[in-house]
């Protein structure tokens, strides 16, 4: 019990002091304007050059953008309580780590997926884009999939905050990686067979293809497979910023350097 409300109270908490909430608008240009600029910004660029159709554009960047709020909110959980003086104190508790830092997770990856969605449907109506009645729901789980798996690296990202100054460099990084490898504006077909080998082993490469077969009409069975590597993407990346998290705990206490800036 005393995991579980760590893991559900815990991860909560820890979401909510992510954002200044005595001024909540700050989420709206960044995480319900933003993501819809890039997807027109995208769409228009592709009519312009001819290239590609508006839903391919509309389905790439709506997927891709929950990026942003899985890289940086599970980036912040460490590196702001690190920045605020309090990683101490949560640490020095016996609270059990995977219950602690997968509990902050689980806000982190719905924020992504409701942004992802939103980002979906705002744009298909602005784009004027018609997707199938009955693909909506494999596309909301499919979403929700590229959520974990991105949020998987955020925490492998979050390890990062026990270490360096400052994690926002490497979200952003990352998301640009993410930007170009994953296939949402550039089809993986065309990207140089090197990048095309590495996008295979990037979250939301396999979320996006799998998407983009639903809406042209496709089963959700019939891309088991595509969110099946999705999935196991996000758990490796997640084991791995788990296991990165220990760790770098571990050296920190020993070093003395876990609320270092």
């Amino acid at each position: 019990m005393t995991s579980l409300r760590i893991f559900f109270v815990g991860g909560l908490i820890s979401f909510r002091a992510l954002f200044n909430w005595l001024s909540p608008w700050i989420y709206v240009p960044s995480m319900l304007v933003a993501p819809i600029v890039q997807i027109l910004l995208f769409a228009f660029m592709g009519r312009a050059a001819g290239v590609e159709s508006d839903e391919f554009y509309l389905i790439g960047n709506a997927v891709q953008y929950s990026a942003i709020p899985c890289l940086f909110a599970m980036a912040n959980t460490v590196a702001g309580e690190r920045y605020t003086q309090t990683l101490g104190i949560v640490l020095v508790t016996p609270a059990n780590r995977v219950a602690l830092f997968l509990g902050r997770s689980l806000p982190v990856v719905v924020n992504g997926a409701i942004v992802s969605m939103f980002s979906l449907v705002v744009g298909a109506l602005l784009l004027g884009v018609r997707l199938p009645a009955g693909s909506w729901l494999p596309l909301a789980l499919i979403i929700l999939i590229a959520a974990v798996s991105c949020t998987g690296m955020g925490l492998a990202n979050a390890a990062l905050g026990l270490r360096v100054r400052e994690t926002a460099v490497m979200s952003n990084v990352l998301f640009g990686l993410l930007l170009i490898f994953s296939g949402a504006n550039v089809p993986i077909d065309a990207l140089p067979a090197w990048m095309a080998s590495v996008s295979q082993w990037l979250p939301l490469t396999h979320a996006i293809e799998a998407a983009r077969e639903v809406a042209a009409g496709a089963t959700l069975g019939s891309v088991s497979g595509l969110i099946g590597r999705e999935l196991g993407l996000g758990i490796l990346y997640g084991a791995i910023g788990l296991l990165a998290l220990r760790l770098l705990e571990v050296e920190g206490r020993r070093r003395a350097t876990l609320e270092i800036q």
